[in-house]
């Protein structure tokens, strides 16, 4: 061979097939990123993300440094790179997953406060930071600056309305009495994490108070507290009852006035959503704005011709959404519609296209820069979701194409216009499923159906209607429309209500897996954030985590990490708890993490049980096996003889007390000792019996609960009454 010659076809068949086909990778994947390049910083966003979602996920300090030296030694890759596109884009994810990751560690220790360790009866003296009415529990719940020495520096507690003094207000200098607590912990695996929240918050202990709360300093609402409070007050006095508590969600975005059943309803029909200010309403407000603005300057002929009105529109249409968005406090959907909306007007402003996925990663990053936390709430994902969703469906060629501008008649646009709304509608509903399933293991199947109607009816109905009765109030004439604003409110609720006593309107799913969720969440974001047909790859982690999602296994037992709560999963798939008052806290929450769409049985009516007033024996058949389960349903001393003998003859022993070590059951003890180090449990019975745990799920995480300390209770005394023993009814088969 010459090796001064170009290189022939018959010189590159000599070399072996690896080095040929790996070049020629490399040069597909930088002329792929080439072509995509205007995308890469959306995946820039995501990575940051990324880094932020592995940081809640593993739950150990040496994770967290292991993620941030994955981004740092991809960075470092991606430098080193040859390719020049996937050089960049390499350095640019690794440099944000490390940074992501980086950035909420640093913001859990930046805002750690002292905690509770143990539930105490204290006096509380502080100044009130915030006044929340909770209209559904007749409560208003305090949050509280502490000034007694030994509590934490937040608190926040719940008192009864009609019980609260005149002059409680934010700023109020108050001392009262309160049973207060640790905040609670996630209940039982997969629920949502109060502890979380409130170390994110800064709140150290909730709890309730007893007697009367004194106000020692009264403070009259000032400020913004002032006008969102008699914004409150004067639309609930204008139009009292459910409707009331619609208007004012819609108005200041407090959700706290709504009844149960009425939330329930529309979370229940798909739209719950309506009642979060978010880009629906900041959209009809900047609009509105702008709208009017326009039309009123371009009755001058000389401010027509001599000033741009789009752009004078476009700065009133940014102030009305971002006085909206302070009034209704500033809520992470409603700061994300606010600065999309930003951005659009900045991108009319200036000729450009206004609506893209990179405005909506701007709008992340932003929120996430200031509130790393938000990533992990339902309300983050689900308003991103919603608009990413949105915005890629009307990017697809095929949907530009059919239902794009064109030059047709009046039939032809508003047949487009209704089939953009059901695919939008649609689109949306889609991409929420997951993140309903995953967050409240419930997700409306009907809700795109009940959108189509609702969303027009809200945004050009209610809304208007609303705004004018406001406005005609201050001179007194704004009656007939709070009533025409009741009359359609009430359409809107009755729509809800219909919708959800649907038979099939709820799919129901048990806690669904990490892995599942992150399958589908990558999935959804590579479809959504690439514009070639590479996007179409997404399906393949779409449909494998949604294929281990519908595989989730139902836990067979649910044990709340105080032992005093228990259910087990019947033979027809619904959950029996052991507590025949529990509360509807505790009766949802049973059922929700047991996949089932209804209220949960008592385990005393079952067959398969054997209850008295201290305890419940279960023979529990699973998979040809038979488990025989012993829980305790009362504090009173139980006979030692009897209840070591039960606990031999029991597989699994739940108990909220101090069980003795001559307890000892076959296979799992679930007492105030264990179940104070594990938290609450789900147990997988079955071919391979397995138990997952709260602590497993929260890991080293700063607002983990510390165990209690062990303190030995008297031994039990042969005088106390027996309790049922197993023997005679539910013998071992095995």
């Amino acid at each position: 061979m010459n090796w001064t010659s170009a290189p022939t076809i018959e010189d590159a068949s000599l070399e072996p097939a690896h080095r040929l086909f790996l070049p020629a990778v490399l040069t597909r994947i930088e002329a792929f990123l080439e072509a995509e390049r205007s995308q890469l910083p959306c995946w820039f966003v995501a990575s940051f993300g990324m880094g932020i979602a592995a940081w809640f996920t593993l739950g150990a300090s040496y994770a967290w440094g292991g993620v941030i030296c994955l981004g740092a030694g991809v960075a470092a890759l991606g430098l080193g790179w040859p390719g020049r596109r996937t050089g960049r884009a390499l350095a640019g994810f690794g440099i944000a997953l490390a940074l992501g990751c980086a950035t909420i560690w640093i913001r859990a220790i930046w805002v750690a406060s002292p905690v509770l360790n143990r539930p105490q009866m204290t006096e509380i003296a502080g100044k009130v930071q915030r006044v929340e009415t909770l209209v559904a529990k007749g409560d208003l719940r305090l949050t509280i600056a502490t000034t007694t020495p030994g509590l934490p520096p937040r608190v926040r507690v719940s008192t009864p309305q009609d019980e609260a003094p005149t002059g409680l207000a934010a700023g109020s200098i108050i001392r009262l009495k309160a049973r207060l607590a640790p905040p609670p912990p996630m209940a039982l695996p997969g629920t949502h994490d109060f502890a979380r929240d409130a170390w994110f918050r800064g709140i150290g202990g909730v709890g309730r108070t007893i007697g009367v709360v004194t106000v020692v300093d009264a403070k009259a609402p000032t400020g913004l507290d002032a006008m969102r409070k008699g914004l409150d007050q004067h639309i609930r006095s204008a139009l009292p009852g459910s409707s009331g508590s619609i208007a004012t969600a819609l108005a200041t975005g407090d959700q706290n006035a709504v009844s149960k059943e009425d939330a329930e309803a529309m979370r229940r029909s798909g739209l719950t959503h309506l009642l979060s200010v978010s880009g629906l309403h900041i959209a009809a407000v900047v609009g509105a704005a702008m709208l009017l603005t326009l039309r009123l300057l371009a009755l001058s002929s000389t401010l027509a011709n001599r000033v741009n009105l789009v752009l004078v529109g476009a700065a009133v249409g940014a102030l009305a959404g971002v006085a909206y968005t302070v009034l209704t406090g500033m809520q992470v959907p409603t700061v994300r519609s606010c600065i999309a909306a930003l951005l659009v007007l900045a991108g009319i402003a200036l000729g450009r296209d206004a609506l893209s996925l990179r405005l909506v990663a701007v709008g992340a990053l932003l929120v996430l820069l200031v509130k790393p936390e938000s990533l992990a709430g339902a309300s983050f994902q689900l308003s991103f979701a919603a608009v990413t969703a949105i915005i890629t469906l009307h990017s697809l060629p095929v949907v530009r194409r059919m239902l794009g501008p064109r030059d047709d008649g009046i039939g032809g646009r508003l047949l487009r216009g209704i089939a953009s709304l059901i695919a939008t509608g649609l689109a949306v509903e889609i991409a929420l499923i997951p993140l309903a399933l995953y967050h409240f293991h419930k997700a409306g199947l009907y809700g795109v159906g009940a959108n189509l109607l609702a969303i027009p009816w809200t945004t050009f109905v209610i809304m208007p209607i609303e705004a004018g009765a406001l406005l005609l109030d201050t001179v007194g004439l704004g009656a007939p429309l709070w009533a025409a604003a009741g009359w359609a409110i009430d359409r809107l609720l009755g729509l809800a209500h219909w919708v959800s006593g649907l038979e099939g309107a709820v799919a129901s799913l048990p806690t669904m897996s990490r892995w599942s969720f992150a399958a589908m969440i990558f999935g959804g974001l590579w479809f959504c954030l690439w514009n070639s047909r590479a996007r179409m790859f997404g399906i393949v982690p779409l449909a494998i985590g949604a294929m281990g999602a519908g595989l989730t296994p139902t836990p067979d037992i649910l044990v709340t990490g105080d032992g005093r709560h228990l259910a087990i999963t019947s033979p027809d798939g619904a959950p029996v708890i052991l507590r025949d008052r529990s509360g509807d806290f505790m009766r949802s929450l049973m059922s929700e993490a047991s996949g089932f769409d209804g209220d949960p049985g008592l385990l005393a009516e079952q067959q398969f049980a054997n209850c008295r007033r201290d305890s419940c024996f279960a023979s529990i058949d699973r998979d040809g096996d038979r488990w025989v389960l012993l829980a305790t349903r009362s504090r009173d001393s139980m006979k030692w003889s009897e209840l070591v003998a039960a606990c031999r003859a029991a597989d699994i022993v739940v108990s909220e007390r101090w069980l003795p070590r001559g307890c000892t059951p076959r296979w799992l003890k679930l007492d105030r000792k264990s179940l104070g180090e594990s938290g609450g449990v789900a147990i997988f019975l079955g071919d391979r019996p397995r138990v997952e745990s709260v602590a497993e799920r929260i890991g080293h995480h700063p607002w983990r609960a510390v165990p209690p300390v062990y303190r030995p209770r008297p031994k039990f005394s042969p005088q106390n009454r027996p309790s049922a023993t197993p023997q005679a009814r539910f013998p071992r088969d095995r």
